[in-house]
């Protein structure tokens, strides 16, 4: 942790960041803690490249869910295989999910379930690592740090860490995910993080005439500047800051504010935390955030996993069901992808504690909405829920489901930590043409 004589604290885990560093509730000129915050606008907006007006949801389970109990039950499987919370019927003639998903059955109509997700890396951190940036990373359990950028960093990267017409940034993280950052790409594109004293300070009641004075407030930019560019740290600041400058100027931190989403819409999500997360995931990504990462996390069940599912699945089931009922009422589908994983699956079998253990080579993955066919499975389990039976999706496929939604290049290139320039994407192919 380094504290900035100018009172900022700022910690470094391989180039992300927690953005409560933000100060913007004491913007007067005597204890300024902004860094050039009249910068100009992102490189993209520099370049005049158009970006297109989609976003990305990601509904992260951590710890690993069972894709047997959520999405693929298996019931007809030996008894020590199959579901054990059974299946509810949903509203695609055929098709089935597991137990508790009342709700998500009504809607899906409106999801895709991918029942041959799969990947090689059965830990924890090397699991997320792989989903989140595409890559498998073997040293990630072992103290390792991520080796590639997390597919929301990229965005931010491509389109510039703001939106140029909102202020909004481009990539929210509204609860921490491992390999959720930059890597290489630095900093300045990790995902802005509004929790704790950063969430507070959007509350502002600074009005916008202290910021008139411009000539001084540039010269106290400068004499922060170089009192900190001996940390090496201006390069990210300046970055963060300037997307909370914008973001000031503008209304966009209203978007985290649900008290101002109308009573009928509040009502529809309900009180759950979870929910209200993903209410706060949709007015965001409606005033032009590209890629929001929500994580619900007590998936890593061992033991016990009827009572565990039990516990966890109601409020996952209504916030799933809420979300898409709003983004359809309001015309957003085609433009907003909603993705629903975790780091990996659960063992076929149940064990000896009435659980399911790690199991990396068939896992839980759902799409809704984006420009894709909705209403269907893709892909086939073995008759054991353990391995793809018929079109096995690879992180990099859904990397490359994920970039063509979002307008991103897939043959986009950026230079690594070792000064090379490297493909982000080099082997995926959309989940549409593999379904």
């Amino acid at each position: 942790m380094l504290t900035l004589s100018s009172g900022l604290s700022y910690t470094d885990c391989n180039g992300t960041t927690r953005r409560n560093f933000l100060k913007a509730g004491a913007l007067g000129l005597g204890g300024l803690s902004l860094a050039d915050l009249l910068a100009a606008r992102t490189k993209a907006a520099e370049a005049g490249r158009p970006v297109k007006s989609t976003s990305v949801v990601w509904l992260w389970l951590g710890g690993g869910p069972t894709h047997i109990e959520t999405f693929d039950p298996k019931m007809t499987a030996p008894t020590e295989y199959r579901s054990v919370t059974g299946e509810t019927t949903t509203n695609i003639p055929g098709v089935t999910i597991g137990g508790y998903f009342n709700e998500t059955a009504q809607v899906a109509d409106k999801m895709a379930f991918v029942r041959s997700f799969a990947h090689t890396n059965s830990g924890h951190g090397g699991g997320t690592h792989y989903v989140m940036t595409g890559y498998d990373n073997r040293t990630i359990d072992n103290g390792g740090l991520p080796s590639r950028p997390s597919i929301g960093s990229i965005a931010s990267k491509v389109r510039g860490p703001n939106n140029t017409s909102t202020g909004i940034p481009t990539y929210v993280r509204l609860a921490n995910i491992g390999a959720d950052g930059p890597a290489f790409l630095g900093p300045a594109y990790a995902p802005f993080d509004p929790n704790g004293q950063a969430r507070k300070n959007m509350n502002l009641e600074t009005k916008v005439e202290r910021f008139d004075d411009r000539r001084e407030l540039l010269g106290s930019l400068d004499k922060f500047r170089r009192d900190t560019d001996s940390h090496g740290l201006m390069n990210g600041l300046d970055a963060f800051e300037q997307q909370a400058f914008q973001m000031l100027l503008g209304n966009s931190s209203d978007a985290f504010n649900v008290e101002k989403e109308k009573e009928s819409t509040r009502q529809l999500y309900g009180k759950d935390q979870l929910a209200q997360q993903m209410l706060v995931a949709r007015r965001l990504v409606e005033a032009g955030c590209g890629f929001v990462t929500v994580n619900y996390g007590g998936w890593d069940m061992h033991g016990t996993i009827e009572q565990s599912m039990k516990r966890r699945v109601p409020a996952l089931d209504h916030a799933i069901a809420s979300f898409i009922t709003d983004v359809a009422g309001r015309g957003m589908s085609e433009d907003v992808l909603l993705v629903i994983s975790g780091e990996f699956g659960r063992t076929p079998r149940i064990n000896r504690n009435a659980g399911r253990d790690h199991w990396a080579p068939l896992s839980t993955l759902a799409l809704a909405g984006g420009n894709f066919r909705m209403g269907q499975v893709v892909g086939e389990s073995m008759s054991k829920a353990d391995v793809p039976k018929s079109n096995p999706i690879r992180p990099q496929d859904l990397m490359a489901t994920i970039f063509q939604h979002l307008g991103l290049d897939p043959k986009t290139q950026f230079v690594n930590q070792a000064g090379r320039p490297v493909f982000v994407l080099e082997q995926g192919q959309t989940i549409a043409e593999l379904a």
